[in-house]
């Protein structure tokens, strides 16, 4: 598991490289483009190459998530949905070729699974 959501390193993409990621910023939706989601903005880097990718969350399964999992929804927790879901996006370069993308309720729910098994781990 990541330990710093807001840079880290990922890879291998299908094409044998690593990823720099870094965290950009994060927020509702509702208010830039009239979407019922969290969008978290990220650059991954490359080779030289550089992308933007926006991340945009659900805020109908964010709700239904938290709450089967007795947890708040924090911009800590959404980062790292987020940035599981680039994960992801980068080892099966799936949706590689789009600058927005929205996580489904099953993606989430299967990053939010993951990060609670890994803080019970941790404590």
């Amino acid at each position: 598991m990541v330990e710093n959501f807001r840079n880290f390193e990922t890879g291998l993409d299908p094409f044998g490289r690593s990823w720099q990621v870094s965290f950009r910023w994060q927020q509702n939706a509702i208010s830039i483009r009239h979407a019922d989601t969290v969008d978290t903005k990220w650059d991954l880097t490359c080779d030289g190459e550089v992308m933007e990718k926006v991340v945009a969350l659900p805020l109908p399964a964010l709700l239904s998530i938290s709450s089967a999992q007795n947890r708040a929804i924090t911009d800590g927790w959404c980062m790292k949905l987020g940035g599981m879901h680039l994960i992801e996006m980068i080892s099966s370069w799936q949706d590689m070729d789009k600058n927005l993308v929205t996580a489904t309720a099953g993606e989430i729910e299967h990053y939010a699974t993951a990060l609670a098994q890994a803080e019970r781990e941790a404590a």
